[in-house]
């Protein structure tokens, strides 16, 4: 797997009453929610949608691999910095770091909350067997 330094993708995410437990932190499997949207959005922003992988390349990206670290709790109301970045790449999967920061509504920056290394690997949408990344979608990345 080749290893990659590239500029990461942040959105902002805010903190709802359906995100938190009953003491209004949030609870603990909304982070991997707001890591999905935010390594949705950033293949989205390299012109690759979800929906359209699947309609005109047959294939998306699923989670194949998962290891979290919680380091401090999000709360009702805090606005969110999730980030996703490319640490690694191979010819049918990618490894990804992400990481959800506590911020100010309009900052890129803040008090690390979270982290995780995702790895992500290409099926083909009907069988869902593992394929090689097609080499466009592979070019987005470099």
């Amino acid at each position: 797997m080749q290893e990659l330094q590239k500029p990461q993708y942040g959105m902002h995410v805010r903190v709802y009453w359906e995100d938190t437990d009953a003491g209004g932190i949030v609870y603990h499997a909304n982070y991997i929610k707001f890591m999905e949207r935010a390594r949705s959005e950033w293949l989205r922003s390299k012109g690759l949608g979800q929906q359209q992988a699947r309609e005109q390349l047959g294939g998306m990206f699923v989670v194949t691999n998962l290891a979290l670290r919680y380091l401090l709790p999000a709360k009702l109301d805090d606005c969110l910095w999730v980030t996703a970045s490319v640490s690694a790449r191979g010819r049918a999967s990618m490894t990804m770091n992400q990481q959800v920061f506590r911020t100010d509504s309009g900052s890129e920056s803040g008090t690390l909350l979270c982290d995780a290394q995702v790895r992500i690997g290409w099926v083909d949408s009907q069988t869902v067997r593992a394929g090689r990344i097609p080499e466009n979608v592979h070019n987005l990345f470099l």
